[in-house]
């Protein structure tokens, strides 16, 4: 009789724990990023992971692939996590344009002033809501943007040949640009000639003469290690944020429980913080790397900064009258801004106290 109930109560716990594994084993999330293991875009899918695994008792698992495993390029992404075969995936404004044009708006240079104005914008208001929903219908419900974070921090102007104080320097500079309208409308304002090269060809690029020069944070341009191409020379104009999209196949988030959607929004709001945090850290060993290899670093002063945001007005009216959804998201993207910047004002305000 003990040994039938010990076998019993044997058979029970196996049973149990195979139940157990088959629910740990119940949901995995694929997760891609193309980039590499010092992104920001990594140390987010980690706290993702992290957070999502660990909150769900590990009903969910992230499965992270990291570089061009799943896919290479933004349209072929976004495919796949509308069809399903990709789960999670951040790209870039310029990496989602065909898509989804007005996302844009972030690179639209001088209008947002700094990290607390931004990360406001993106926590503090109903812009990225705006997104997602036009992102909805547009994809026919379904690719779902879960929430905007940082890649990299602010671009900037560096290049090969001299330092640059005011939009004349850039005059028939060759800019790497990303291939979307309205980067290469911004350089062609400026007066530069813009190049349209794909991000792992650009070292060689900048090395060979093809470009001059790029507009990127210090993080990026280190991790490349661009100063071993030729790089030089870095102005911190800070004319766009350089905002990371994290998307999601709708059909998949909609497929979780409530409980389980939960832990995924808290763990995006976890990943959000992280890209915030990580750019900022880097940086101070980067401005240190791109110095010790001989690179300038120069600040604009306020009246050689209003120079260039004159210089630019035209992209605005670009924006507008060239890319669908343009008006709309540009005057919620002001809102916004201006919503955040009040906040932060008040905030400011008040720590004075």
């Amino acid at each position: 009789m003990l040994k039938k109930t010990l076998k019993s109560l044997v058979l029970a716990t196996l049973m149990a724990g195979t139940a157990s594994m088959a629910l740990a084993q119940e949901i995995t999330l694929r997760a891609t990023a193309n980039s590499n293991d010092q992104d920001e875009d990594y140390d987010g899918l980690v706290v993702f992971k992290n957070y999502v695994e660990n909150a769900s008792n590990g009903a969910i698992a992230v499965e992270l692939f990291i570089g061009t495993q799943l896919c290479a390029k933004g349209d072929e992404c976004l495919a796949g996590v509308a069809d399903g075969t990709i789960d999670v995936y951040i790209s870039t404004s310029g990496g989602a344009a065909g898509l989804f044009p007005y996302i844009q708006v972030l690179d639209l240079p001088y209008l947002m002033s700094d990290d607390r104005v931004a990360e406001a914008v993106l926590t503090q208001t109903d812009f990225t809501k705006t997104l997602r929903g036009m992102a909805m219908a547009d994809s026919g419900n379904k690719i779902r943007l879960m929430t905007i974070g940082n890649t990299g921090g602010w671009r900037n102007y560096a290049n090969t040949k001299q330092r640059v104080t005011a939009p004349a320097d850039l005059s028939g500079l060759k800019m790497r640009t990303v291939p979307a309208d309205l980067p290469q409308f911004l350089a062609t304002t400026l007066g530069a000639a813009p190049t349209p090269i794909p991000w792992p060809e650009l070292f060689t690029s900048l090395q060979t003469g093809v470009v001059e020069g790029t507009a990127n944070g210090i993080t990026a341009i280190m991790s490349m290690k661009f100063p071993d191409a030729g790089l030089k020379y870095l102005t911190l104009d800070g004319h766009s944020y350089m905002g990371a999209f994290w998307w999601m196949g709708q059909d998949r988030f909609a497929s979780l429980t409530d409980a389980q959607k939960q832990i995924v929004v808290d763990g995006f709001a976890a990943l959000q913080q992280a890209t915030f945090a990580s750019p900022k850290r880097k940086e101070i060993q980067a401005y240190a790397d791109f110095k010790s290899a001989g690179g300038e670093v120069y600040v604009p002063t306020a009246e050689e900064k209003a120079a260039f945001k004159s210089a630019v007005a035209p992209v605005m009216d670009w924006f507008k009258t060239n890319v669908k959804g343009g008006p709309e998201v540009l005057a919620a993207f002001d809102a916004s801004v201006a919503a955040a910047q009040a906040i932060v004002d008040a905030e400011r305000a008040e720590d004075l106290q």
